[in-house]
């Protein structure tokens, strides 16, 4: 097995960070978009525990802070590509993935958004079921083609 990179190790944290905080909101009965900070912290700690690299540790509590403030616009996002389903009932790990993902095609310009999509469609293939990456890949894809501006290049 060939050894994982630090950001992709980050990203299967976070996405495994994201999946806990979803989590810690349902049973705490949060509203979407709610679950504050006693969740993260919680999350902060599972990623702790998750890793010993300091670089790992710092990019995945990033990219889930990120993603956990900007949780409702996400799903927002998401539910306009996943027309007549809801968000809430995506299988947890591909909403975990998904979430991940949309926040960094929508927030991170310093990360290209192949990575992001083939990052995304990597951690779905490892972590959910086998038809999982090719539903993320097209979600993504559409959220991509929503995002670009009509006459916009890749």
């Amino acid at each position: 097995m060939k050894p994982t990179r630090k950001r992709t190790q980050a990203r299967e944290v976070a996405v495994q960070a994201l999946y806990q905080f979803d989590a810690l909101r349902r049973i705490s009965g949060a509203a979407p978009g709610g679950g504050g900070e006693r969740s993260f912290e919680e999350v902060e700690r599972f990623i702790d525990r998750h890793s010993s690299d300091p670089e790992v540790r710092a990019f995945a509590r990033e990219l889930t802070r990120g993603a956990c403030e900007r949780i409702e616009e996400i799903d927002g996002l998401l539910a306009q590509v996943v027309s007549n389903w809801r968000v809430e009932r995506i299988a947890a790990m591909d909403r975990a993935i998904l979430r991940l993902a949309a926040y960094e095609l929508s927030s991170r310009q310093d990360i290209p958004p192949k990575v992001s999509i083939n990052e995304a469609i990597e951690i779905a293939k490892r972590y959910s079921t086998a038809q999982s990456g090719g539903f993320v890949n097209g979600v993504l894809d559409k959220l991509l083609q929503m995002r670009k501006a009509p006459g916009e290049g890749e």
